[in-house]
């Protein structure tokens, strides 16, 4: 063994007799929560000399991902703990939500490409086969749609109710089409897939009916008003299910029933959260799109406006947050999976 070997053969050597050394002390912090002032205070100490002595002697080693998770769960209880606690509504949309978003961003992912996917299943398929665009979005709405062209108003539809009861009817039917994609994540995943398929299937072929009329950039314009929102929530309700589908089929150091309790918790929270942007999604359509002859600058701006808030809110500012904190004391929450991968 030459005298490099001998010293990586050694330090890995030193790595898994610190992880022995402290991996039940671990678990018991992360399985066995408590909210006792003085315990969490003294948890805290301890991760952040280990957290310390990791980063120092494996920098680059998954046990600092690790024990920089741990912490920073701590350090979020300690900081809820505290006396002049904030209001817990902006607590949750400040840091809870936030940051179960950025410990799941892979999910969320996940499920814009497989969004995007069945979206471009549905343009070819309405490409190639004239009769798809009936199939999936129906007569009665092909038919209606081709009258308001030849009127001269194509996105007549938008106009064709009250603002109100189409506020209230799109408001319920959106939260209901995300909550029904979150749950049948309990199918493994696979009925959230399927529902991800089902609407990215729609929207390829709706934009495609569009476009083969001459009015898709129109089409743009007008409907994204609304579904900038209103996709983009349904594609973050993909990512809560498959979070749930995931805690099944992986619950990893954990019992299957620890992983499913925390893989639902985390994506009821997803849900609750977006449940504002379905109503104001549900608003923009019912009092808003049907204005089909707005400045070409304003429904610009508040599409472009709202697909800034998707990206900043649930992308950039949880990677954000999980830095700004963790450069003092991380945040996140960590599993022991990665010693058991490790080992294996």
């Amino acid at each position: 063994m030459g005298f490099r070997q001998f010293l990586l053969h050694s330090f890995f050597m030193r790595e898994a007799l610190f992880l022995k050394q402290n991996k039940e002390r671990w678990a018991a912090y992360e399985l066995e929560p408590t909210n006792d002032p003085d315990q969490l205070a003294e948890r805290f100490i301890q991760l952040t000399d280990d957290l310390a002595f990791a980063r120092t002697f494996y920098p680059k080693s998954k046990t600092v991902q690790y024990l920089n998770g741990l912490a920073g769960s701590i350090h979020l209880a300690i900081y809820k703990n505290k006396k002049e606690k904030q209001n817990h509504i902006i607590e949750f949309w400040k840091y809870e939500l936030p940051l179960v978003m950025a410990k799941n961003q892979r999910a969320l992912l996940y499920a814009f490409l497989f969004f995007i996917s069945f979206v471009l299943i549905g343009v070819l398929s309405a490409h190639y086969d004239e009769n798809f665009i009936r199939l999936i979005l129906g007569d009665g709405y092909v038919n209606m749609t081709n009258e308001n062209i030849e009127k001269g108003d194509p996105f007549g539809v938008y106009k064709s109710q009250d603002p109100m009861i189409m506020f209230l009817g799109i408001a319920f039917n959106n939260i209901y089409v995300s909550f029904r994609v979150f749950v049948m994540g309990l199918m493994l995943g696979v009925g959230t897939v399927y529902g991800l398929f089902y609407n990215g299937v729609m929207l390829g072929s709706f934009q495609y009916y569009f476009f083969s009329k001459g009015l898709g950039f129109d089409s743009i314009l007008v409907v994204f008003i609304h579904g900038t929102l209103e996709i983009s929530a349904i594609i973050i309700a993909g990512a809560a299910g498959l979070i749930l589908g995931n805690s099944i089929l992986f619950p990893k150091t954990l019992t299957r029933i620890q992983s499913v309790t925390r893989g639902a918790k985390d994506g009821v929270k997803i849900i609750v959260g977006l449940l504002p942007v379905f109503l104001l999604a549900a608003f923009f359509e019912g009092f808003i799109t049907r204005h089909t002859d707005m400045p070409v600058w304003m429904s610009s701006f508040i599409l472009l406006a709202s697909l800034f808030f998707i990206i900043y809110y649930f992308v950039i500012y949880p990677r954000k947050l999980m830095r700004r904190i963790s450069d003092n004391s991380p945040v996140g929450e960590g599993s022991l999976s990665f010693y058991h991968n490790d080992q294996s």
